[in-house]
């Protein structure tokens, strides 16, 4: 029997001699495929001890000020036998009182990567400001010209060939050219012949990394390397496209707005405040010890503008229409944890000589701290700035980072030593195991050998495919457009399980010349629904390639005015336009590609085919099976095995689905998977 020993935020608790404590771990469980595990425990019972009851400050007792939070989860550790075992969070679930005295505090335990989701919370991508500002963007004609060219591979804000509206064609037809509207075919023409895409029509896109990235900082989290890596072409050359409303973009005030970056980096830890950009403000003190907070606007003429305070990407309060100095204070807002932006809305270009955040803090009666955080001189400009934070898809976090984890069948832990958190592909977390022989440690006395395939199908897809050519291809071909329904050709027993991610994948259109019938270097996507109305949708994944000396097409810098592009970058649900460079796309199904268009289809490196097949596989096999055994294992092996190990009985090898041990007596119960 092992002793296990429990600390919360590092103060070690009393616990009953006799009490039982399970702890569970399972990385991905062959019942649930679509979810990643962590560590977690039965609800458990700790004494009502003079230790206890001050580590848990008396919960029982709610008049106590300042009490112990049981709404959020603390840090926790175990050891076993004064070795380290887990770490991870301690949840307060309740205390059970006998003659109105504390008797028994509850409390669950959970592993590390639980607290991914703690951190995360409710919080949409929005919040994610001080890693994004650095690429807003001006939104004007020749900025979307110019972004339309860029190189993806080099520039993580680009703008696609991705219309919001207008259908696009090409038709090279003496006469016929100018006659409609979305044809891209260049001529000089005349100036009232306009004809081509519209700048308007167009929206910026970010590389995925950038957002990944701008989680690190926001959440002062550390993925590591091993999948989210700049060589690794298939996640690094994704982009999501920043289409936050259906049809043109638009400023959230409705007029030109930018946001206020003048400040520098500073950090007060009087006011328990920092300026950790030059336009986020992050407070992190206790919210009801600000006695004074207030922002302050002095401009230099009697222009009219508005002002937009928002906290976390969410707007808190606006001044409406002002035309002079103006002081906002906690009285029209509340003060809460968070970073904070200021947002100026205008139709003219206004001079401020200083917009300053004035913060005093009283961490107790006999302490008061006062800091100002000054731009000195500031100008807004009658510019449309692309906020990315503003028109960023309506996401949240934790979904954001579900849906990629679901897109390439990644799995993630906590290394224990130095907090990284280790995200790989699910082939390569195996195959990274070591094997451990615990023939001698099984009880012999029990065990069993079940059915492992608890499903007859499994489906892989995206969430969204209702955009018009997605949607016909459905119509035309009974199944969604990139979507696998795996059964291994079999007719079996069980129920369906489908696995779902939260993007939207447009089927593009390469373009053909109708006059001719000859193909162009044109691909682009449509995104509006199936009457071609516009459509919102999921946010869009895709790989943005750029085209280089390629088909001349027209781009409508204004309603009159068209110029000639031949580098543009044409939206790809496949890494490369060219199979020979790269097979590897975002499908789940290996559809054929719209670029190439041939029969049989050589982008065969679909989603499921590099990261799912080998698992699916395994467990659609007919000798797959679930092996539960009983087993003392000691020590040695306790402390030291991961869930990519193998176990080795009697000679055969076992993938670990599931284990929960006993500390009390010192038995693991194994769901063992036969390591085919």
């Amino acid at each position: 029997m092992q002793q296990i020993q429990l600390y919360i935020e590092g103060e070690r608790v009393d616990m009953f001699d006799d009490e039982s404590v399970s702890i569970t771990q399972s990385i991905q469980n062959i019942k649930d495929i679509g979810k990643i595990f962590t560590d977690f425990s039965r609800t458990f019972s700790l004494p009502a001890s003079k230790t206890n009851n001050k580590i848990f400050k008396h919960y029982y007792n709610f008049d106590i000020i300042d009490g112990f939070d049981a709404r959020t989860k603390k840090d926790s550790n175990i050891e076993l036998n004064y070795l380290p075992f887990r770490d991870g969070k301690i949840k307060l679930e309740g205390v059970d009182l006998k003659n109105n005295k504390p008797h028994t505090y509850k409390i669950t335990f959970f592993g590390s990567t639980v607290t991914l989701k703690d951190l995360l919370g409710e919080d949409s991508l929005s919040v994610l400001e001080q890693g994004l500002e650095v690429h807003n963007k001006v939104y004007a004609p020749s900025d979307i010209q110019n972004a339309l060219a860029l190189d993806p591979k080099t520039n993580d804000v680009i703008v696609p060939l991705i219309t919001h509206t207008q259908r696009l064609t090409y038709d090279s037809s003496t006469g016929n050219s100018s006659k409609i509207a979305g044809n891209l075919f260049y001529h000089g023409g005349t100036a009232n012949d306009p004809h081509g895409v519209k700048w308007s029509d167009l929206k910026y896109a970010i590389r995925l990394d950038v957002i990944i990235k701008a989680i690190e900082t926001k959440y002062s989290i550390n993925f590591s390397n091993d999948f989210f890596v700049n060589t690794n072409d298939s996640y690094y050359d994704l982009f999501i496209w920043l289409h936050r409303k259906k049809g043109s973009v638009a400023s959230p005030s409705g007029f030109a707005q930018s946001i206020v970056n003048g400040w520098t980096f500073e950090l007060n830890a009087d006011t328990q405040t920092i300026m950790v950009s030059t336009s986020v403000l992050r407070v992190y003190g206790d919210i009801l010890k600000y006695p004074s907070f207030s922002l302050t606007l002095t401009p230099l003429t009697s222009t009219p503008y508005s002002v937009s305070l928002q906290i976390d990407g969410i707007e808190v309060y606006n001044t409406g229409t002002v035309s002079n100095f103006i002081q906002i204070d906690k009285s029209d807002f509340n003060v809460v944890q968070g970073d904070y932006t200021v947002y100026i809305s205008s139709d003219s270009n206004i001079n401020f000589s200083s917009i300053v955040w004035d913060i005093s803090y009283r961490p107790t009666a006999s302490q008061f701290y006062q800091h100002t955080y000054s731009t000195g001189t500031y100008s807004h400009t009658n510019t449309f700035d692309f906020n990315i934070t503003q028109q960023i898809p309506e996401m949240k976090v934790i979904d954001l980072l579900t849906s990629v984890f679901k897109t390439f069948n990644l799995t993630a832990f906590i290394d224990k030593n130095t907090n990284e958190i280790i995200v790989k592909t699910l082939d390569s977390f195996y195959a990274s195991g070591a094997s451990y022989d615990i023939t001698k440690y099984i009880d012999v006395n029990k065990s069993s050998v079940n059915i492992a395939l608890p499903y007859r199908e499994i489906n892989f897809q995206h969430g969204d495919t209702k955009t018009l050519l997605a949607k016909q291809h459905e119509q035309l071909f009974g199944k969604g457009w990139g979507l696998t329904e795996y059964t291994n050709g079999e007719k079996l027993d069980g129920s369906i399980y489908d696995v779902k991610t939260g993007f939207s994948e447009l089927k593009n259109e390469r373009l053909v010349d109708a006059n001719g019938l000859n193909d162009t270097d044109i691909q682009y996507g449509f995104f509006v629904d199936d009457n071609q109305e516009s459509y919102y949708g999921m946010p869009l994944l895709f790989y943005p390639i750029r085209q280089t000396s390629s088909t001349q097409i027209s781009f409508l810098t204004n309603d009159t005015t068209k110029v000639p592009l031949t580098n543009y970058n044409v939206p790809s649900n496949s890494v490369s336009l060219s199979s020979s460079v790269s097979k590897a796309n975002i499908n789940f199904y290996a559809e054929t590609n719209e670029f190439q268009r041939v029969s049989p289809n050589d982008f065969t490196d679909s989603l499921f085919e590099v990261y799912y097949k080998n698992y699916i596989t395994s467990v659609f096999n007919p000798s797959n099976r679930i092996t539960k055994v009983s087993a003392y294992l000691p020590l040695r092996i306790l402390l030291n095995y991961t869930l990519a190990d193998r176990f080795i009985i009697s000679g055969k090898s076992y993938k670990i689905n599931s284990i929960t041990t006993n500390f009390k007596t010192g038995q693991s119960e194994l769901e063992l998977l036969n390591d085919l």
